[in-house]
């Protein structure tokens, strides 16, 4: 037997006790998961813009990119539901040339009665204290100041002549994502307006400008992220997402094995979600449509994200359906899709949600991917799940490979080499990736181990002798989504 020693050489003399460490028998797999989340802060931020950096908190968040900043809300938002997978986050500026949106609260009346009024700015409260024979502008003064009071709120607050002016905190078409409302939960809930004063609300509108990606981009470099978080739907940013994530040369290419996929969420109707989805085709790319929600939407998409990271770090093949979506506020029924506009959607590359006791879940979880390169329908990327197991399976594998074969010679099965020589054949190999497979099976990743074993192939490369090529045909386990039952009744 021939001892594969690697640095201990066969000439030494000198006596007497020498030993090296050799851990490539020792190691176990495992996943490890990262996110990143991509988001505007605020100018003055004392984050480097389009540089990662780790963040370990919500306040850390708040502190580095600004109270209120798009950035430090989606931390929260997925921190709410994630508290196991590492979070990086990627500041990006304001549009250089942006403006911010502007809405407002219109106060008109003299209180007659003491009370409160409730004034949200989305889901967030904002309760100013009204007393008897206070007129309009006396209640729109103490209404920007409290709004004003509340640094986490997304805006800034101004009182004139009755009118509550609120601005965006982050330029940009994102401002005009911001929700007002009055009395959100109403009366039974103890909201309502005094007696004698009147309030109505305008709509934030006039933010323009979309942020630019191609720098942040470029400064990822191959760091793995799992979870990319994106704020940003419009054609541009994604386009450039796309760019990052794609097959040929980004996160998936053979060089690269970055892995990862993006998540968004896009605020609107059935029919505006569905030209969305209809004009997407990426792998890489899942989009949550919901409109009516009053969370900011890209909260729902940290929130989405988040509670599916927990799920996938543990088991990537499990499906994602019913985890609830902490934090983000159930739409009127109205606005909910029906089942059929979920149909819909999800034949148009968007995912879907429900709402059971007010609280909202995800129902499915698909890709944007819908047809080939020839233009047909295709299914094969259709789960997000398939793409996550892909990922853990290729990992896995890389790992064996690397740490038991790292410094491997490879020769021709039948070859009679010596027992412990660093010596590796396609049938050496080819036992290795069945008994990967077994245990990938037993993991609940993978099925039909009798199939896979008939269908691997590991053989030398004609032209280059050093090179084994493996045809790997595994069979992932499937999710179980849909139940159907024939109530075959008899009388």
């Amino acid at each position: 037997m021939t001892v594969p020693f690697n640095t201990i050489p066969n000439t030494i003399r000198c006596p007497l006790f020498y030993a090296e460490m050799d851990n490539s028998k020792a190691g176990t797999f495992s996943a490890t998961y990262r996110t990143l989340i991509l988001g505007q802060v605020l100018s003055n931020s004392s984050a480097v813009v389009n540089e990662p950096v780790y963040i370990s908190s919500k306040e850390t968040a708040k502190n580095k990119f600004g109270q209120g900043s798009q950035l430090a809300q989606m931390v929260e938002s997925y921190l709410k539901n994630n508290s196991s997978v590492e979070v990086y986050c990627l500041p990006i500026a304001d549009p250089a040339s942006g403006t911010a949106a502007a809405g407002a609260f219109t106060i008109s009346g003299t209180a007659t009665e003491a009370g409160v009024l409730s004034l949200y700015v989305y889901d967030t409260v904002v309760q100013v204290g009204i007393g008897e024979g206070d007129t309009a502008d006396q209640i729109a003064t103490a209404a920007a100041a409290v709004i004003n009071a509340n640094a986490d709120l997304p805006v800034t607050a101004a009182a004139s002549e009755g009118s509550v002016t609120v601005t965006a905190k982050n330029k940009g078409i994102c401002g005009n994502d911001i929700i007002l409302s009055v009395n959100l939960l109403g009366e039974t809930n103890g909201e309502k307006t005094p007696a004698g004063v009147t309030i109505g609300t305008t709509q934030p509108t006039g933010g323009a400008g979309n942020v630019t990606l191609a720098t942040a981009i470029s400064n990822l470099g191959e760091e793995q992220y799992d979870f990319i978080i994106s704020a940003f739907t419009d054609a541009t940013s994604l386009t450039a997402l796309r760019e990052y994530m794609n097959d040929a040369t980004g996160a998936w290419s053979y060089s690269k094995q970055l892995y990862g996929h993006v998540w968004g969420a896009y605020r609107g109707t059935v029919s505006a979600a569905q030209t969305l989805g209809a004009g997407l085709n990426d792998q890489h790319l899942s989009i949550l449509p919901i409109n009516g929600t009053n969370t900011p939407i890209w909260c729902v998409a940290a929130a989405l994200a988040g509670a599916s990271a927990t799920s996938i770090a543990a088991d990537p093949a499990r499906p994602l359906q019913t985890l609830q979506l902490n934090g983000v506020s159930a739409p009127s029924r109205t606005n909910r899709f029906t089942l059929t506009e979920r149909e819909t959607l999800l034949k148009n590359g968007m995912s879907t949600y429900t709402v059971v006791n007010g609280v909202v879940q995800i129902e499915r979880v698909i890709t944007t991917y819908q047809k080939n390169g020839y233009g047909q329908a295709d299914n094969s990327y259709l789960s997000v799940e398939t793409l996550y197991t892909s990922a853990y399976v290729l990992r896995y594998l890389r790992s064996i490979i690397t740490s038991k074969y790292g410094r491997h010679k490879l020769a021709d099965d039948g070859t009679k080499f010596g027992e412990g020589q660093a010596i590796a054949t396609p049938k050496i190999i080819k036992a290795e990736l069945i008994a990967a497979y077994q245990a990938l099976e037993n993991l609940g990743l993978v099925e039909n181990e009798e199939d896979f074993k008939a269908g691997l192939i590991v053989e030398r490369n004609i032209n280059d002798r050093n090179r084994l090529d493996v045809l790997f045909d595994p069979d992932y386990v499937n999710q179980l989504n849909v139940f159907a039952l024939l109530n075959q009744f008899r009388l």
